[in-house]
């Protein structure tokens, strides 16, 4: 099972052999610190919203409510499905949802086992970087030698009222329509507030990446190199799989790679844009960061992050 840190599973119900979820669209307090908050928007709570979860061959009925001020809609990104269900109004013959209704996208899963992604395509410069995005898992069906699977959605937001090199405790609106973005996320969380990734010597673990958000980020593993799997919910063919220790995950993509837990350690897994790595350019190491941990490992962290020392109240 796919587990994805800081986040939850969406969890159905099997009505006449239908797969039947429920996404909320609604305003969300994320705290993204210990006591940071971005008042954002997302679904069922939290932003990214719950990872979805299915099956080749399932069919899938996701009823979404609107509780937002404005109408919004759902593109289920990277899913063949009919086009009256993909959640585009402004091209589609798909409908938007406004504020106090419903609308159920419901569709046959004939993609092969995949990462994608769900995110709104209505106003989508406001509404996606305001946090309306969320992970779309198909599982294989078939025994994998993987022991641990993960999922990381990466993101970014400009917060007002903050000016540069402060970092303090509150509640803080997003500036959805600048490029100059001072916080960057792990699944809706900054370093050091994102929870670790636990592995076990001699697994192979996968790690599965989403981007919804305005840039690109290069992501670099210490310690390991790992072999690059699928792309946008495809499978790389074993033959055309390259080793690498950075991966470039652009803006619309998902990636999956997998390696092998040879090395034991407390290993940083973080975008390599220096600014990504930070919360509003201060130190110290924050921002779109996270560690692969291995279970049992006797070491820790030399310098332990003193977060309690530079939040400000």
């Amino acid at each position: 099972m796919v587990i994805t840190p800081d986040l939850q599973n969406l969890s159905y119900s099997v009505k006449y052999g239908v797969k039947c979820f429920e996404l909320v669209a609604e305003p969300v307090k994320q705290e993204i610190l210990p006591g940071v908050f971005m008042n954002a928007w997302g679904y069922n709570g939290s932003s990214p919203g719950p990872t979805i979860i299915v099956y080749p061959g399932d069919y899938v009925k996701i009823r979404v409510y609107n509780k937002l001020p404005e109408p919004t809609s759902v593109h289920w990104h990277g899913l063949n499905i009919p086009n009256n269900m993909d959640g585009v109004p402004a091209v589609e013959p798909s409908p938007r949802i406004d504020p106090g209704s419903f609308f159920d996208y419901e569709f046959l899963i004939t993609n092969p086992p995949g990462t994608h992604m769900y995110h709104s395509h209505y106003h989508t410069v406001k509404q996606d970087t305001m946090g309306l995005v969320g992970a779309f898992i198909i599982e294989s069906e078939k025994k994998e030698n993987i022991q641990s699977d993960y999922f990381i959605m990466l993101g970014e937001n400009k917060l007002r009222s903050l000016p540069k090199f402060v970092v303090r405790r509150g509640f803080f609106n997003i500036n959805p329509f600048t490029m100059d973005n001072n916080f960057f996320f792990m699944n809706g969380r900054c370093f050091p507030y994102t929870s670790p990734l636990l592995v076990k010597k001699g697994d192979n673990c996968r790690i599965r990446f989403g981007n919804i958000s305005l840039n690109n980020h290069p992501i670099h593993f210490h310690g390991h190199q790992f072999s690059v799997t699928a792309s946008d919910g495809n499978p790389i063919p074993q033959e055309a799989r390259i080793l690498k220790n950075t991966l470039t995950i652009g803006s619309g993509e998902t990636w999956d790679i997998v390696f092998n837990c040879n090395n034991p350690g407390l290993w940083p897994l973080h975008c390599h844009f220096a600014h990504h790595v930070s919360n509003n350019l201060q130190l110290p190491l924050g921002g779109m960061t996270t560690s692969v941990n291995y279970i049992g490992f006797k070491g820790k962290a030399a310098n332990p992050v003193p977060m309690i020392h530079w939040l400000k109240k």
